[in-house]
This record gives structure tokens, C-alpha cells and sequence, in this order.
């Protein structure tokens, strides 16, 4: 396949084969735990609607209950546990927050690094100011 920048019917093609045989749920949707599996760490953003592993990885982290959605009740304690290591509360783990957890491995201070916004980079108009949301997407250009 060619890089061409579009995300067109032969990279869900692509995407839901690579989901397939890592043994991930085939949706043709590049989330958390696709990410993940493709080693691409520093582009995992868990928000309120995400789901699966990476989402009941962060709730055993939070000691909350694990059942794999990310909800209210699990924004309220990411907000917490972020309060609580002196930066601003937005609810939304991203590798900043999940680089601070101990079941993350694989979210080390330098994976975190390559997830901050870079001066020239775009900022994400849907998100508000200095939020790890806002940070996480413009680092993917979203």
C-alpha cells in the first residue's frame, strides 16, 4: 500500500487484518489498544466513550472497578489522580497521565515527551486550552 494521507478503504483493509491477526477487536478503528499493539505508545488518549484493555489496565491503575468503559466515574478519578500529581485536572489520560502509573509500563517519561505539542505544531480547535486532549491531538493532527 501507498502512503497517500487518507484514511480510505484500503488502510481499513489494512487496519482491520492487522486488528485481526494481534488478536484485537476488527473494528477499522485506530484506538488505544490498537495503538498499542502497533507500539505507537505516545498516541493512546483514553476519554470518556473509550473501551478495552487499555481502558481496564488504567482502571486496575486507578484501583476502581474494571470493567472496560471509560465513563463519568472514570474521568472523575483520572481528574482526581492528576489533581493529586500537581497538574491540571481535564479527566482525560493520555501518556502525561498514564507515564505516572504504574501499570503502564511501557508509558515512560520519554514516550510521554514525544506526546507534548511542539511549538509549530496545530492545536485542536475542539479543545480547551492547555488540556492533555488539546496536547494529544495535535500531536496526531487530529
Amino acid at each position: 500500500m501507498t502512503a497517500d494521507g487518507d484514511f480510505g478503504p484500503g488502510t481499513e483493509t489494512a487496519l482491520r487484518d492487522f486488528q485481526s491477526a494481534n488478536g484485537l477487536t476488527i473494528d477499522g478503528i485506530a484506538g488505544p489498544d490498537t495503538f498499542t499493539a502497533m507500539g505507537l505508545h505516545e498516541l493512546v488518549l483514553l476519554r470518556k466513550g473509550s473501551r478495552g484493555a487499555a481502558v481496564k489496565k488504567l482502571h486496575v491503575g486507578l484501583r476502581i472497578g474494571a470493567d472496560g468503559v471509560f465513563g463519568s466515574r472514570t474521568a472523575a478519578a483520572v481528574k482526581t489522580f492528576q489533581e493529586s500529581h500537581r497538574r491540571d485536572g481535564d479527566g482525560i489520560a493520555g501518556p502525561e497521565t498514564l507515564s505516572k502509573l504504574d501499570v503502564f509500563e511501557e508509558m515512560t517519561p520519554e514516550v510521554a515527551a514525544q506526546a507534548t505539542v511542539q511549538p509549530d505544531e496545530q492545536h485542536f480547535e475542539g479543545a480547551p486550552a492547555g488540556t492533555e486532549r488539546q496536547r494529544r491531538c495535535c500531536r496526531c493532527r487530529h
